[in-house]
């Protein structure tokens, strides 16, 4: 008996396919296959019905497989300990960032991560902020740069990189362009160029007018906030962003929306702290300087 086939044995018994059980274990089929049957002549026993299409646990195997779990999680609990007395961090780093959003600091903290832990792999994919929310509580990420409307998301931990208020970016020549504030009511007269729903600052806007009874009028929507600064700067509308995303646009004058109490947060946000983000949260607090 070995902890492979251990590994294999709780593979069938979750996807109950041998199929899926190889895909998930990174073997071959009949690989699976032949380390069950060892197993199965070892513990005197069968552990699967395979008379039917889907393989099913015998009354051996359903007894069999908590034990399976203990010594795999007791066999990973001696590897993490063994790998933090000797400073070593190894897996994979699954982290999620807002699409369109380049923020330096995240990419830095990366960087020192990677060079301080080599043997960590890091998976980065983008996606809109309630998607990236939704994919850290079902643990298919590990970590996440979002933007999250008015305050953190309820059973998550945090990280608060930005909190700030919204603004509305127009031409030089436009209407607002020369006010200090703008109401939010006033905006209706105009179009709005907005990201779209699921992000952030999307949301802090539709509550605040929903708050208001107020029906904006988005006619144009993009996921980069350059492209939506762009589109302001030649007159299509009026673009509704935070306040940092509009600092480096020389084409667009920026004024503060009064009667929006929500700010527009950007944050790290993950569940639990794992050895690999026990890792990573020094780098980042250290490129954000947090």
């Amino acid at each position: 008996m070995d902890l492979r086939q251990l590994e294999y044995f709780v593979a069938v018994a979750e996807e109950a396919n041998f199929t899926r059980a190889a895909d998930r274990v990174h073997i071959t089929q009949s690989g699976v296959s032949a380390q069950i049957r060892q197993f199965e002549r070892e513990l005197g026993a069968d552990l699967f019905d395979r008379s039917a299409r889907m393989v099913r646990l015998t009354p051996a195997g359903a007894a069999a497989l908590p034990h399976a779990r203990t010594a795999l999680a007791a066999a990973q609990a001696i590897r993490t300990a063994c790998d933090e007395v000797n400073g070593l961090v190894r897996g994979q780093l699954r982290i999620g960032m807002v699409t369109g959003c380049t923020v330096t600091p995240l990419f830095d903290a990366l960087a020192s991560f990677h060079r301080r832990h080599p043997r960590i792999t890091i998976a980065l994919s983008e996606d809109n902020s309630d998607a990236l929310l939704e994919n850290v509580r079902a643990g298919r990420l590990d970590i996440a740069l979002a933007a999250v409307a008015g305050g953190m998301p309820d059973g998550l931990e945090s990280m608060t990189i930005v909190s700030e208020g919204l603004v509305a970016a127009v031409a030089p020549d436009h209407a607002l362009a020369e006010r200090e504030t703008v109401p939010l009511r006033r905006l209706t007269a105009y179009p709005l160029i907005c990201l779209p729903v699921g992000t952030g600052v999307r949301g802090v806007l539709d509550q605040a007018c929903a708050a208001a009874g107020i029906r904006p009028a988005v006619a144009l929507q993009a996921t980069a906030p350059g492209a939506i600064l762009d589109l302001a700067a030649r007159g299509l509308g009026v673009a509704i962003l935070s306040a940092s995303m509009t600092a480096e646009h020389e084409g667009v004058r920026s004024v503060p929306i009064e009667d929006v109490e929500l700010p527009a947060m950007l944050a790290l946000v993950w569940r639990g702290e794992s050895m690999v983000l026990r890792a990573l949260l020094p780098h980042c607090r250290r490129a954000f300087e947090i």
